[in-house]
């Protein structure tokens, strides 16, 4: 099986005008709010995290604060009512990075990210912009933000939520003169400010749910509902049952 990028996701073809995941959000009375990340990686992927939260920090409606992890072993079991972040060698499995997210309705109710150190300590990937990509936009995906763009080979355009060749810009990309990726843009901000621009009457942040322990491989991800390899992208939904969903966005390498 070929290396595969495995985020949580919606699925636009193109640059999109609108890249909120669908209608997936943490529930929630107020902003802002703060939701809570399991520290469960190693301590090489300690800065990229730190960094991450600090990038989304600057959104005005919600706040990441880094805790203690909870998560059992490499699976990355989700607890309930907010992120686990997670590395490990998950073995030869074909993805670089994966992102959960457990949702009741259009609720996010726990979530989970992990990124595969097998390939990470290979030449390709051990590296500091690569880092940065993946775990900013897992960590995203986990709040319900989704691709500007899914084409690796065009001009970047600034954002970790663009998917590209060549994550640090600059010579050796799509242009000698590409943007880097390695962070959120703007856009990223204004478009969790019109996810999170209307309250509920409940919250799921810091709440008890179910949890459930999809694998690492397709054969646990439940339905694919649509992409395959030879396209790029496949999206899988696993039905837990009570009305809950776990999804599972692939992005298949070029």
């Amino acid at each position: 099986m070929g290396l595969v990028l495995v985020l949580i996701a919606a699925f636009p073809s193109a640059a999109a005008a609108d890249h909120s995941w669908g209608s997936y959000h943490w529930a929630r009375t107020s902003n802002s709010f703060t939701l809570l990340v399991g520290y469960n990686v190693s301590t090489t992927w300690d800065q990229y995290l730190d960094e991450a939260i600090v990038d989304w920090n600057e959104s005005t409606v919600l706040q990441l604060a880094e805790t203690a992890g909870r998560a059992r072993g490499k699976n990355c079991r989700p607890t309930a009512g907010r992120i686990e972040a997670c590395s490990a060698s998950y073995g030869s499995t074909g993805w670089l990075g994966v992102a959960q997210i457990w949702v009741r309705g259009s609720h996010i109710t726990q979530a989970t990210t992990r990124v595969n150190d097998t390939y990470f300590n290979t030449a390709t990937y051990n590296s500091p912009a690569w880092r940065r990509l993946v775990m900013c936009q897992e960590i995203a995906h986990d709040f319900g933000l989704d691709h500007q763009d899914e084409i690796f080979n065009n001009p970047n355009l600034g954002s970790c939520m663009d998917y590209t060749n060549d994550p640090d810009g600059g010579a050796g990309g799509a242009s000698p003169t590409d943007l880097s990726n390695e962070h959120p843009n703007l856009h990223d901000y204004e478009q969790l400010e019109t996810i999170y621009e209307h309250f509920d009457s409940t919250s799921t942040v810091g709440q008890v749910a179910a949890a459930g322990e999809p694998g690492n491989a397709p054969a646990s991800w439940g339905q694919l509902v649509r992409g395959s390899q030879a396209s790029g992208v496949s999206l899988y939904v696993l039905d837990l049952g009570n009305g809950q969903r776990v999804y599972t966005h692939v992005i298949w390498a070029r």
